[in-house]
């Protein structure tokens, strides 16, 4: 028997917990401390009293206090150490805080503050959070995930390390991605912290600063490679499927080709999907929808490029394709208006790729414009193919430059042009001078936060690219319906989902997404479509987390999905 026990009404939220405890033991817990906001009656029941100071605080009233003492640290990181340190003494208030300006504190407890934690993690290492396997515990992988069972798992982020965006291999460091992301989980789609299971796979580091650190903490060798590798990882997805059957399993931040061979790999053997391939994918797709709204245009009457044919690039290409697919081309003719570039030019069929790349691979020999790789040069692809939709995910700070963008403008009225790499100093090109460059014409967002431009006295809101608005949303919808995977129409539904939510108003001003303050009410909306696609789909079952069954019904699986999300407010406790 454990500190506590989680207690949970029909629709699987947590209505209480029961405590198992007493005194320091129930002030030592993050899930059952409440500071000084135990009622009096908590403090004798529980034998705390005198252990705490006596005055009873509201959680508002020690929301304001932690505000105020954030404001006292001089740096993102600085805060990102004290809410992190929060959440491990009291994880609703740490989730209340973050809630009351989510826009403010996502960008400290993920991008781009997350970045830099990832680098000195040894250094600021306090206590474990989630779970580490490597060579030498994995052959204990079930043994290890079931000491969590009774935490009723839902959702897993896992992370081999090696590609951490804009910063490459970061070793053991890239456990603070996973939780960053599983904290979003809960900000967005109201799975409650323990629900959420962090996961490295710590294969070792390419990384030679890790490596020649004695104070490093992960495991001081050089990556498994080949068949080494890929059994490390089989070995793991064994365990997992076998003691979290029910649950999602998020691969996140995989390099290159090793992302597209497991996501790929465990599709069909795991509920898991690639946040980085996927909803990569589907948040640019969701931005591409709002833009044509303003087009009034079709997504077949557009022509695609994207600049950066690593992970995230190739995803968004991929989902550009299977929404062309679903309005009704054959894949043939889907492909034919996606272009991708990477280091060495246009992606072609006549060089070495590496698998994951050849999909899109176009045959010279068929395009008439094509001589030889000179031809493959940007600016030059973009005037032969008549790009109409420019996407950055190169991390190549200012290639989209004037020339640039100004070809792109003569293939149409209203060039869409997304630089979505992160952090700003990647960004392929600045909002403001896409604006300037196409007098206003240009439908802009961006992978990281930009402030509003002023263009001939009107100010555009540039909407932020953010996965947030995806993957917590598929997550809350294969939860709810019990789908029993992952499927590529859940993020064609959750990227319409998105943007649906973007107002008339928001489009006039430039935005072409929400603002992250309204990230809960996306979630929740991409969740439903994601759920109803489940189930139009075939693939969704009850609910494993709840005994109410929506009998495949849309309404009842409306019902669920509202019901369901955990919310930061200080639980019931029972002796």
């Amino acid at each position: 028997m454990g500190i506590y026990d989680l207690q949970f009404d029909e629709y699987g939220n947590t209505r209480g917990l029961k405590v198992n405890a007493k005194g320091n033991a129930v002030l030592f817990h993050n899930y059952t401390n409440k500071g000084v906001a135990f009622s009096e009656d908590e403090r004798e029941r529980f034998e705390i009293s005198g252990l705490i100071p006596p005055e009873v605080k509201s959680l508002s009233q020690q929301v304001l206090n932690v505000q105020e003492i954030i404001k006292g640290k001089e740096s993102d990181f600085e805060k990102f150490i004290y809410i992190r340190s929060l959440f491990d003494r009291n994880v609703t208030l740490a989730h209340a805080l973050l809630a009351s300006d989510i826009t403010r504190y996502m960008s400290i407890v993920y991008t781009p503050t997350v970045g830099l934690v990832c680098q000195r993690f040894s250094a600021m290492f306090r206590q474990g959070n989630g779970l580490h396997f490597y060579p030498g515990n994995i052959d204990q992988a079930e043994k290890i995930l079931r000491r969590y069972e009774r935490g009723d798992i839902r959702v897993a982020v896992v992370t081999d390390n090696q590609g951490i965006l804009g910063i490459g291999d970061q070793g053991a460091g890239g456990q603070a991605i996973c939780l960053g992301k599983l904290m979003l989980y809960t900000q967005g789609a109201g799975i409650a912290p323990w629900h959420c299971l962090p996961i490295s796979l710590d294969v070792g580091t390419d990384n030679e600063r890790l490596l020649n650190d004695p104070k490093y903490i992960g495991w001081h060798h050089r990556r498994l490679t080949g068949d080494a590798y890929f059994d490390f990882v089989e070995t793991f997805g064994k365990a997992f499927k076998k003691v979290f059957p029910k649950a999602i399993c998020q691969w996140e931040d995989f390099s290159k080709q090793n992302a597209f061979t497991v996501r790929d790999t465990y599709v069909d053997e795991m509920i898991s999907f690639n946040d980085d391939i996927q909803g990569t994918g589907s948040v640019a797709l969701a931005g591409i929808f709002a833009a044509l709204k303003v087009k009034a245009e079709g997504l077949k009457d557009q022509v695609y490029l994207i600049h950066g044919a690593g992970a995230g690039g190739v995803g968004i290409a991929e989902q550009i394709e299977a929404a062309l697919i679903e309005e009704g081309l054959a894949v043939d003719e889907a492909r034919a208006r996606i272009y991708t570039l990477d280091s060495r030019g246009l992606v072609t069929t006549d060089r070495k790729l590496d698998h994951y790349k050849e999909k899109f691979a176009k045959d010279p020999d068929a395009l008439a414009w094509y001589g030889n790789s000179e031809d493959g040069a940007l600016l030059n692809v973009i005037e032969k193919a008549g790009v109409t939709v420019l996407i950055g995910t190169s991390g190549q700070y200012g290639c989209f430059t004037k020339e640039v963008v100004t070809r792109t403008l003569k293939n149409t009225d209203r060039p869409i042009i997304f630089p979505l790499s992160n952090p700003t100093a990647n960004a392929e090109a600045i909002p403001s001078d896409i604006y300037a460059w196409t007098d206003g014409k240009a439908l802009v967002a961006t992978g990281s936060p930009f402030d509003s431009v002023v263009h001939n006295g009107s100010e555009y809101r540039i909407g932020q690219c953010n996965n947030v608005f995806i993957f917590p949303g598929v997550g809350l919808g294969v939860i709810a319906s019990g789908a029993t995977k992952v499927l590529p129409e859940f993020f064609t539904a959750a990227a319409f989902a998105a943007a649906s939510c973007v107002s008339d108003e928001e489009l006039k001003r430039g935005a072409l997404f929400p603002s992250v303050d309204r990230l809960q009410e996306v979630t929740v909306k991409v969740a439903k479509a994601v759920g109803r696609t489940a189930i139009r789909n075939g693939v969704a079952q009850k609910c494993a987390f709840s005994t109410f069954d929506h009998q495949m019904d849309p309404d009842r699986l409306d019902e669920a999905i509202d019901q369901m999300i955990w919310r930061p407010v200080y639980l019931p406790l029972e002796a």
